[in-house]
């Protein structure tokens, strides 16, 4: 897919702006903006230089359900929930990956009409990423 105009070509795919976390997330060296299924994917490529941090964040939002994600063996799921809502994460590890993406996490959820799903690589405390999934607002 050819990437969007930065945040303002979310806001114009989606017909509204696009949901963002409202915490501070770690230093990005980078970032994408790309039409995703239904909806848009923001993927935040971290400054994962020192040893211990995370290397990657995306946020997926849209009227759709975003498309299923296959993720390596041994997966683990289970129920959750963000702001009350119901969601599903699942973890798995990437044992191929450089260690500041090798374990995945995915929080998936809908709030009102819009689906959301954040995904993180690398060693992301699990609180700290619920965080960040509460803060997301639309």
């Amino acid at each position: 897919m050819e990437p969007l105009d930065g945040i303002a070509g979310a806001d114009a795919l989606l017909g509204r702006p696009f949901p963002l976390p409202a915490l501070a997330l770690p230093l990005a060296r980078w970032t994408a903006v790309t039409p995703v299924g239904g909806g848009v994917e923001v993927e935040w490529n971290l400054d994962d230089t020192r040893p211990g941090t995370p290397g990657r964040l995306a946020l997926y939002a849209g009227a759709k359900a975003p498309p299923a994600r296959e993720l390596p063996g041994p997966i683990s799921e289970r129920e959750a929930a963000v702001r009350g809502l119901p969601a599903r994460l699942r973890s798995a590890p990437l044992e191929e990956a450089q260690p500041s993406l090798r374990l995945v996490r995915e929080i998936a959820w809908e709030r009102g009409d819009l689906f959301l799903r954040l995904t993180a690589q690398g060693p992301w405390a699990l609180d700290a990423l619920f965080a960040v999934a509460a803060s997301i607002e639309s």
